[in-house]
């Protein structure tokens, strides 16, 4: 599991911990991008999502891919800094898309959420909430119980709660790739049958998700979502007793996020990786629990 690293907001001075997201190669091996901790962070002023992107070889076979260039949401000022990574400098022996190095292949993987981010979330400073990394894999030591307990189960026995498969992140490349997430995400999380209400939208930045108990807001602009959205999205769902949640490109100002700890809402804050990752104590609850 990838440990997180301080990363200084130029803003405000704040450090904010941020681990390193990790994907899978299409050999199966995870790769990570190199950061460059030596180098200083840079505000994103201007987002190009042509320009987002960061070569990165992977170790086991030598091909190089292209993914989202790191960054983190400051928890304090709401800046979005770049991290700044190391360049691809040539490998002697490494291979290429066509001509892999002749290594043993190693046994596919697939990134758990703690891989992918589910440590200290971007912009959050904040250590795992209650239940995070819980049901999200079977570690050898739990087989081997599990294993055991299915051999000798009395009468008495209780099975343990079904547990889920780690989520699969969709690269966010444009806004509507950030409302497919959110959806995605919601439906691993166990709200079924997500969807965008039927009739002509309110012209809004944000993009309203529905579903048998659920209501959510998701912002796909460079700006940090404000009071009146974390408000608004509370009482539609105090008006249809559902749950309310809120997703963010950008994170939240100060008085959001006061404001959703009082009312008990979830707010996650997505990057371009495409994981969502909980600010609150209400979401870190939501994640733990599910729906």
């Amino acid at each position: 599991m990838a440990e997180a690293v301080p990363v200084r907001c130029p803003a405000c001075l704040r450090e904010n911990g941020y681990t390193v997201p990790v994907f899978p190669c299409a050999c199966g091996s995870p790769v990570a991008p190199p950061l460059d901790l030596s180098a200083e962070p840079l505000p994103l002023t201007h987002r190009n999502w042509s320009e987002a992107w960061v070569a990165v070889r992977c170790g086991a076979c030598g091909r190089e891919s292209e993914w989202p260039h790191p960054e983190v949401g400051c928890a304090s000022c709401g800046t979005v800094v770049l991290i700044p990574v190391h360049p691809l400098t040539a490998e002697p022996g490494a291979g290429s898309p066509g001509h892999p190095p002749h290594r043993p292949r190693p046994t596919p993987t697939h990134p758990t959420p703690h891989a992918q981010g589910h440590a200290p979330g971007p912009g959050t400073g904040r250590r795992p909430g209650p239940g995070q990394g819980q049901g999200q894999g079977h570690g050898p030591g739990q087989a081997r119980g599990e294993a055991a307990g299915g051999a000798g189960a009395g009468p008495g026995h209780v099975p343990p709660p079904a547990r889920r498969p780690a989520f699969r992140p969709l690269t966010i490349r444009t806004a509507r790739d950030a409302v497919t997430t959110a959806a995605l995400y919601l439906r691993w999380l166990g709200f079924p049958d997500v969807r965008q209400p039927d009739g002509r939208p309110i012209p809004s930045a944000a993009v309203d998700l529905r579903a048998p108990g659920l209501v959510a807001q998701v912002d796909p602009t460079t700006a940090p979502a404000g009071l009146r959205a974390v408000e608004c999205v509370w009482l539609n769902g105090l008006t249809t007793s559902a749950t309310s949640v809120y997703f963010a490109l950008a994170g939240y100002t100060d008085e959001a996020r006061a404001r959703a700890d009082d009312l008990g809402i979830p707010l996650f804050v997505m990057d371009l990786t495409g994981m969502p990752q909980p600010v609150n104590d209400p979401a870190d609850e939501l994640l733990g629990t599910g729906a």
